[in-house]
């Protein structure tokens, strides 16, 4: 990241072309500044997010060009001295603070800084350094510290205090792979407003494993020396444009956003049929992601990581680096957030958007005229990936060009490591090295989508694939595809079925296509699987979200995180199932679709040191949205780039 040092107390002129678009670096140094001054903020303050405060939806779907745009920004601050967050909003149009108001009871997300300082504190810890002197070690510069959240288990005297419980690892020299050598029952637990270690929990000495895990050209020196070059090229550039921070390519047309909690944000994501440009999703983030750990010993069974909630998927973005994250012609686009103290922070090439190849689109050969036809697949790529301590995860949003939308999210990195004593075979875990052990662990995933299917008033059917009663079924061999409408929000509460290969349309009811079938899209689930923790445990408390992978809810502005606005810390019951609980109506309304998907995660020997990617997601499909493939007017491909003859044609 860079910092830029932009302050200005002034009204900010509008430099957005659009209502979505995010803040730029002098709008978040004048909200930052704003607040300081109107509030004459102490050096105690910390802002935890400074984001784009998103105008209503009927500002936003009624926008023209050249109409004002009012600009606002919103803020969470903690103040370290009194242990109280604030919210504020900022009227940048205007030039001043409009909204101010106190939070209680709740914890902003651990921000970037504190990693860094609670880092330095549990080094400087008499108490820390006497705990890993007893395992031989004394250098703390060696160590690696990694402030895990530290949940919420109803223990009296950790309320109100803003806390983190560091998980510790060694390295045998300054570019050493860390994550080979786990301090084994070591947990510093810190004060994070106070920068202070509180205690440190030990649990008994475990030899450090013997066996290094390196990676990188310094370590690999045997690479392999039969890869030929494999260059993709696009002699003409690409096929999509970009105008701020709209897209366009081929039928779609979308804008992209990005937030320090959610990263990567699409909006107004649309497809032309017929010179007719018809909505799909208003918005649509990831909204919470949940990762917990399968071991119950005292020092790992609260691992239970909220990814957005608790650290903010966005700040934790890399900068991507063409020929290794991206291929290809590739638009970036950078996102902008601040560290604590409120001082901008660039990064750059958050977001790569891209175009790939994707095999065969359609094909036909008709043997009676030996004709064959042959249409090659591509597909639009929006994409960020985000380093968690030792994990990295990939978010990409694929675009097809017969009207599917992708999610997929691809999982590499390190697995979190545990020592084990020799000759131990852990239950919880599996051994990827001598003495170290990956404990078992899910990655759970909730996407939020407003849909607009066709327009803002839709609804959502269950569909099973059922064979035929009996008496309606004479041979026995009829099946059809069985509709449940799922009125309220207590009825969309869904689970996966593929044994009856089951998924949830989104239908219009006000329109239909040329055969007379209401235009809908099709939630298609992938992999997947429910939370293995026991219905009492903290993590389902906090995380109900999980239990379900299907909720449906009627729009409100207000409502955008499963697990409520402040997870780090709480004791759970809000965000979906709080407001489920009202059983709303939800037919024929404004909706937002809640799709949950999990990966359970068995480590093996092959994910050691660094894990192959592993990928999960889902898929939105037209259902008679269209009246025929919408692809059938792709072009057959050229021989080669230079070649104007077809070959698949």
């Amino acid at each position: 990241m860079t910092l830029t040092q932009e302050r200005s107390v002034t009204p900010v002129s509008a430099g957005a072309s659009h209502p979505l678009d995010p803040l730029t670096p002098s709008e978040i140094a004048s909200a930052v500044a704003i607040v300081k001054t109107e509030k004459a903020l102490a050096a105690s303050f910390r802002f935890a997010t400074v984001t784009l405060k998103e105008p209503a939806k009927e500002t936003v779907l009624g926008f023209q060009t050249g109409d004002s745009i009012v600009r606002e920004a919103f803020l969470i601050l903690l103040d370290n001295a009194t242990a109280t967050t604030y919210e504020a909003v900022v009227s940048l149009s205007a030039g001043h603070l409009t909204a101010w108001e106190m939070i209680p009871g709740v914890q902003p997300p651990i921000m970037l800084d504190e990693f860094v300082e609670c880092e330095a504190a549990v080094k400087a810890s008499p108490e820390f350094q006497a705990a890993i002197a007893k395992r031989g070690i004394t250098d703390p510069d060696l160590v690696m510290v990694d402030p895990w959240s530290a949940g919420h288990y109803g223990i009296a005297e950790e309320q109100g205090m803003r806390l983190s419980r560091a998980l510790c690892w060694v390295k045998a020299s300054p570019t050493d792979n860390g994550y080979a050598r786990p301090i084994e029952g070591v947990i510093p637990v810190v004060d994070l407003n106070k920068m202070e270690v509180i205690r440190v929990e030990d649990y008994g000495v475990i030899p450090l494993p013997p066996k290094d895990g390196n990676y990188t050209p310094e370590y690999v020196k045997n690479y392999r020396t039969d890869v030929k070059p494999l260059e993709i090229v696009q002699p003409e550039g690409p096929s999509f444009t970009v105008n701020g921070h709209e897209i366009a390519w081929q039928k779609w047309k979308m804008r992209v956003g990005f937030t320090p909690r959610e990263g990567l944000v699409l909006y107004t994501v649309s497809y032309t049929d017929q010179g007719e440009e018809r909505p799909i999703f208003y918005r649509a983030s990831l909204a919470e992601m949940t990762v917990p750990y399968g071991d119950p010993l005292p020092h790992h069974y609260r691992k239970n990581a909220f990814d957005v909630g608790e650290y903010g998927i966005g700040s934790l973005a890399n900068s991507l680096t063409l020929g290794c994250d991206c291929l290809g012609v590739i638009h970036y686009f950078d996102g902008f957030i601040t560290d604590s103290r409120g001082e901008v922070a660039q990064i750059e090439n958050a977001i790569c958007l891209h175009e790939e190849d994707f095999g065969i689109l359609w094909k036909h050969m008709d043997w009676r005229t030996e004709q064959t036809e042959v249409r090659r697949s591509r597909r639009l790529v929006v994409s960020f990936i985000a380093t968690v301590g030792n994990y990295e995860y990939g978010f990409y949003w694929y675009f097809y060009q017969d009207g599917t939308i992708q999610y997929e999210v691809k999982l590499t990195g390190m697995v979190s490591t545990a020592a084990v004593m020799p000759g131990e075979i852990p239950k919880y875990g599996t051994l990827i090295a001598p003495q170290l052990n990956a404990p078992i662990h899910q990655h759970i995933f909730n996407v939020r989508m407003d849909m607009t299917v066709d327009g803002p008033n839709n609804l959502v059917y269950e569909v099973d694939i059922v064979p035929e009663e009996d008496d309606a079924n004479p041979y026995g061999n009829a099946f059809y595809a069985k509709s449940t409408l799922l009125p309220t929000e207590q009825a969309a509460k869904r689970l996966i079925d593929p044994m009856k290969g089951r998924y949830w349309k989104i239908v219009n009811p006000e329109k239909t296509n040329a055969m007379g079938y209401p235009t809908a899209y099709k939630l298609m689930p992938g992999e997947n699987t429910l939370p293995m923790a026991r219905p009492g445990a903290s993590v389902i408390k906090r995380a109900t979200y999980m239990t379900q992978h299907l909720w449906v809810t009627p729009y409100s502005a207000d409502e955008k995180y499963p697990a409520g606005d402040y997870p780090n810390q709480h004791p759970g019951g809000v965000g979906l199932p709080a407001w489920t609980e009202a059983d709303r109506p939800v037919e024929n309304t404004d909706l937002v679709i809640w799709h949950t998907f999990a990966h359970s995660h068995s480590p093996r020997a092959e994910d050691w040191p660094v894990m192959p990617v592993a990928t999960i997601g889902f898929s939105l499909k037209p259902l008679n949205f269209f009246d025929e493939n919408p692809a059938n007017d792709v072009p057959p491909s050229p021989k080669n780039h230079g070649s104007k003859s077809a070959c698949c044609s």
